[in-house]
């Protein structure tokens, strides 16, 4: 019979705050106590640092901040006072409503973080006051640094990393989100209020919902097509080229990775002027005589339905290949006993494509291809560099017909209304859509089943 292993029983909170000494107590109000009895300098000194530096901070800075975040700033608009100490009038200017809704987020991530550390503090608190009750060792001051580069080494790898992503995509994701319950536009381009839930109600079922609904339609349409299309014939490329009798394979891979290798941007403005109604294309359709006057497909006078058909072909030439690179990696490594048995078995190649390859094909790229929607959600390129969104819509406030909901975020953002709050929300629209379908999506494929 094997002795279980004696484990010395947790204490909580209460029970080290009660029952410890009066180090551990102190460490309770006073950060790092504890840990300089244990002559664990370092880890006091980062402490009692961390509390003092944000209790000066605090009084000085941090409440100001987070006074101005409860109505992002007290003056509106520009006034002229009287000065009576210079006995003369002034011009006030309005409160940077921007700047405060920074530090005021800023402040509270500090105040966050502090929270955060003191928890640190009293863990440690814990931890040192359970091995001093049960008489195991402390560690010491070195061994806590050489802990650091040893059992604690993933922790200390992840600081820099997490720093980053907190300030570089947690802070303007939380900026950004905040933004959507302003009046931020461009009558209030300086100062601007808290408004709630109004430019939800803006793009939901005010004056921007007859352009939200549309352009959400397509958007979804477009992602749906450009996924569909792009994988479909990558696959068919990838076997074409895998099929016996094709000589100089990767050359042919070759060509096509050529295609995907040049810069995105190069190959779509190459295109826009192919496909200008002066460009190439119709001037060889003409040379033909296969049409008698230019095609317009993409510029403003083009059919919204054209216009679509061209994008979705065009994003084919650029998606095709990366399709292919892994379809092929896929069919390469196909149990090739079970399509030689098929084969015996009488199956033609189509009944062993829809029976045994594609299944595998679909199998394994199940993932990627939610990932390749969601990122044909966000499609700016394509569509920012192909057509602008043209063709104009006189319907729509500030999009066209080939408009994404992002390339729309982009002309609220930057045109002429300059409406920073909608745009603000349909960047949470299209984050909330993106993560319910790729949820949604990836829980029903047999990659995640069988996982």
């Amino acid at each position: 019979m094997f002795k279980k292993k004696h484990v010395a029983p947790k204490a909580t909170y209460r029970e080290t705050f009660a029952k410890g000494d009066g180090a551990t107590k102190l460490s309770f109000f006073l950060m790092g106590s504890n840990a300089f009895a244990n002559k664990q300098w370092v880890k006091g000194i980062v402490f009692l640092l961390s509390e003092i530096v944000f209790f000066v901070w605090f009084f000085m800075s941090g409440i100001p901040a987070l006074k101005l975040l409860s109505n992002l700033g007290p003056d509106k608009t520009k006034r002229v006072v009287y000065d009576a100490s210079q006995g003369v009038y002034v011009t006030k200017q309005p409160s940077n409503s921007v700047l405060i809704l920074l530090f005021g987020i800023l402040a509270l991530f500090m105040c966050i973080a502090f929270v955060w550390i003191y928890y640190l503090n009293l863990r440690s608190t814990r931890k040192n006051y359970i091995a001093k009750r049960d008489g195991d060792h402390i560690a010491t001051n070195m061994e806590e640094l050489k802990s650091l580069f040893d059992s604690r080494l993933h922790s200390t790898l992840m600081t820099i990393p997490l720093l980053g992503i907190l300030f570089f995509t947690v802070l303007p994701t939380v900026f950004m989100i905040s933004m959507a319950f302003t009046n931020y536009d461009r009558q209030h381009s300086i100062a601007f209020s808290w408004t709630g839930f109004q430019a939800f109600g803006n793009v939901l079922s005010g004056d921007l919902a007859g352009t939200f609904f549309p352009v959400l339609g397509w958007t979804l349409i477009w992602a749906v097509a450009a996924t569909a299309t792009t994988f479909f014939f990558g696959v068919l490329l990838a076997m074409l080229i895998e099929s016996k009798g094709i000589k100089h394979k990767g050359f042919w891979r070759t060509i096509f990775v050529v295609v995907w290798a040049v810069p995105q941007f190069v190959s779509l403005l190459m295109m826009a002027q192919f496909l200008d109604y002066q460009g190439a294309l119709n001037n060889i359709l003409m040379n033909l005589h296969l049409i008698s006057s230019p095609i317009h497909f993409i510029d403003n006078q083009a059919s919204p339905l054209v216009a679509r058909i061209t994008v979705i072909i065009v994003n084919m030439w650029i998606g095709i290949p990366v399709s292919m690179l892994v379809s092929t990696a896929i069919i390469q490594n196909l149990p090739q006993d079970q399509i030689e048995a098929a084969r015996i078995d009488g199956a033609n190649a189509a009944q062993i494509f829809r029976s045994i390859t594609f299944p595998q094909i679909l199998f394994v790229m199940a993932p990627s291809l939610i990932q390749q929607f969601i990122g044909n959600i966000n499609n700016f390129n394509v569509i920012f560099l192909l057509t602008g969104g043209a063709p104009m819509n006189s319907k729509y406030n500030g999009a066209g017909s080939t408009d994404l909901l992002v390339t729309w975020l982009y002309n609220l953002t930057f045109g002429q209304e300059q409406r920073y709050n909608a745009s603000a929300v349909l960047g949470i629209l299209i984050f909330v859509i993106s993560a319910v379908v790729s949820l949604l999506a990836y829980r029903r494929t047999n990659a995640f089943k069988e996982g």
